[in-house]
């Protein structure tokens, strides 16, 4: 399984969803743009902590970046 490729795309589609910059993302969740670009190209591998904050700053559980959708 590509797990960065499925949170990547989840957190750009509910990003998309709450029309939030990725700039705008990145400091809710308290993280450097660019580590947010490159989760959001699959490119890096957040940790735990940071999956959560940004899952808080989304308004869903942490888990919710993980489920793989069709």
């Amino acid at each position: 399984m590509d797990w960065n490729g499925i949170v990547a795309a989840n957190v750009r589609r509910r990003r998309a969803e709450r029309k939030l910059t990725q700039e705008q993302l990145a400091h809710d969740a308290e993280i450097d743009l660019t580590y947010l670009g490159g989760i959001e190209r699959g490119r890096r591998n957040p940790s735990v902590e940071v999956l959560g904050r940004i899952a808080s700053a989304l308004g869903c559980h942490p888990s919710a970046l993980l489920i793989e959708r069709e």
